[in-house]
């Protein structure tokens, strides 16, 4: 069950957007369902954090398969609604879907898996 997790910054004074924004994805429910079945995606939450350095909107995502694969169907899709939703990110966050379709790069550095007791303590490295 591949997870994909990032942190999009929120561009000053655009916090109150990034919220509204959000109320728009979910009242386009059947849109919004449609859009993220289309893209394999299982479950996603979006989270607002603010801090002394800026706003960002955290984002975990529960995908299918292949996120690799996954990101290329939806850079490339040019859909109403995808459409929509790439040109929201850029407006607010400055992160282009288009050319970055999984947002800013991450690093998991600890993982715990209580059901399978394990922890993962992963060395920094370059990836989603």
């Amino acid at each position: 069950m591949p997870m994909i997790v990032r942190a999009f910054p929120v561009l000053p004074g655009k916090e109150n957007e990034a919220v509204d924004f959000a109320s728009e994805v979910g009242a386009r429910g059947a849109d919004t369902t449609s859009f993220l079945q289309r893209h394999g995606i299982r479950r996603e939450t979006w989270h607002l954090q603010r801090t002394p350095h800026g706003a960002f909107v955290i984002v975990i995502t529960d995908i299918q398969d292949s996120p690799l694969e996954r990101a290329a169907a939806y850079q490339s899709s040019q859909a109403s609604y995808e459409r929509w939703f790439k040109d929201r990110i850029r407006e607010l966050s400055g992160i282009d879907p288009d050319t970055q379709p999984l947002g800013p790069p991450t690093e998991t550095i600890f993982s715990f898996d209580e059901k399978n007791r394990r922890k993962t303590f992963d060395s920094p490295s370059s990836g989603h």
